[in-house]
């Protein structure tokens, strides 16, 4: 199925895990939102990672081949997390763990953020601001936000909150922040009612042979 045909699936209440998530099987196909260059810039716009206008200009200054090349790249960065995410999944991080995140640690090493004071004017008055920026100089630049989405989920999620939905064939991943940290799909449009609908069939069956 085309990713262009159906939006992005942000259900996670994680970025970092939503990015696991940008490959899917929300019906009987498998989708994969990053699948190519303009994959990427489409799920980094439906993510809010990156600001509209660095999207336009990257456009405008790169090729398709230069944005696949980082696509392929996003997708090995989110199969190599995967693993260790699901190792991990529902235990508290152990010290040693920092060990097996090199390859994110190389990639923030490359990010070009800096400050910058705004002006926020409110009624009349100003207010100033010290915003974060960044130095969008290639392609490369646009798996800054995610590797940064990546760390944050490392450093600041509780990792036995970090759930995989019990759905059959669904591959999601969520940090479950419910009240009882009982959640146990997805959500309940997809495999939720999928699985209501399968045990209401499950006890009719069973009726039947009494």
């Amino acid at each position: 199925m085309d990713y262009r045909q159906i939006p992005a699936i942000f259900i996670a209440d994680a970025p970092g895990l939503d990015f696991l998530n940008s490959v899917a099987t929300p019906m009987d196909q498998e989708i994969d939102w990053i699948s190519d260059g303009e994959g990427l810039l489409g799920w980094l716009q439906q993510a809010g990672m990156v600001p509209p206008a660095v999207l336009a200009a990257m456009r405008a200054q790169s090729t398709s081949a230069e944005f696949d090349a980082v696509a392929e790249q996003a997708r090995e960065l989110r199969e190599w997390f995967r693993v260790f995410v699901r190792q991990r999944k529902g235990r508290p991080l152990a010290a040693a763990d920092v060990d097996e995140l090199v390859p994110l640690n190389r990639l923030l090493e490359r990010d070009e953020r800096y400050a910058e004071i705004v002006s926020n004017e409110t009624q009349g008055l100003a207010r100033f601001e010290l915003r974060a920026k960044r130095r969008w100089k290639s392609p490369e630049s646009l798996l800054l936000p995610i590797a940064e989405a990546l760390a944050s989920l490392v450093c600041d999620e509780d990792f036995t909150l970090v759930k995989a939905c019990e759905g059959v064939r669904c591959t999601l991943l969520f940090a479950d922040h419910t009240r009882g940290h009982a959640r146990r799909w997805c959500s309940m449009a997809m495999c939720g009612n999928r699985a209501k609908v399968a045990a209401h069939r499950q006890r009719q069956k069973e009726k039947g042979r009494v």
